[in-house]
């Protein structure tokens, strides 16, 4: 009996998270959402599909190699049906509120004459206006990843093992910007065990700019 080909070649996109905020990713609200940055990824990863973000090497980070944060794709959403899911109304943004409101990510507020509205943010002007340059990339690709499976350390997350860092076995890392796509069967489940034998899930630690901030 002849076997059945896959649907869709499993991948594992690794990139480093060069300011780690809250905002992209947004581990908060029971979701890990990708909804601004990196339109590449949020272009093409399909359902079933890895993100791994990993910290900075910069001299002010120091966090080269250590995993900030991985979700497994459950959902691709179009943004303005992002915007009108009850599901994510606490992602948008509250200015003045907690750290963790702040740093809402669904921010694109879609207008009658196909333009966009862009609530006050991280990626606004530092008065809260709109900042062309973000809504222009932004929108560019108008796709919001979403996971219920992922995990999240922020500024706290371990070292990836040396088999998937660089020189080893199954090397993961993206050290510098842009991303990279690994579609190796083998890599993947041994990342996918090494993920799982964490036994942690969601939530883990804050993100690297508010661990600053409260030193």
């Amino acid at each position: 009996m002849p076997v059945a080909k896959k649907a869709h070649l499993q991948s594992l996109y690794s990139y480093v998270v060069r300011y780690d905020s809250g905002f992209a990713p947004n581990p908060y609200g029971g979701y890990c959402t990708l909804a601004t940055c990196k339109p590449g990824i949020r272009k093409t990863a399909q359902i079933g599909d890895w993100l791994l973000g990993t910290g900075s090497s910069s001299q002010q980070v120091k966090r080269g190699g250590h995993i900030v944060y991985a979700m497994r794709v459950q959902e691709a959403l179009p943004t303005a049906d992002y915007w009108n899911d009850l599901r994510f109304q606490r992602k948008k943004p509250i200015f003045p509120g907690s750290w963790k409101q702040a740093c809402g990510d669904n921010i694109y507020q879609p207008l009658p004459d196909g333009s966009w509205h862009q609530l006050n943010s991280y990626h606004s002007q530092d008065d809260g206006s709109p900042k062309a340059e973000h809504i222009a990339r932004d929108t560019a690709v108008q796709r919001i990843l979403v996971s219920e499976d992922f995990i999240y350390f922020g500024a706290e997350g371990p070292l990836l093992p040396s088999p998937f860092r660089e020189g080893g076995a199954n090397d993961v890392l993206k050290s510098k910007r842009g991303y990279s796509r690994i579609q190796d069967d083998q890599t993947i489940e041994e990342f996918e065990a090494w993920i799982a034998s964490l036994q942690m899930h969601g939530v883990q630690g804050q993100p690297w700019d508010w661990v600053q901030i409260f030193k």
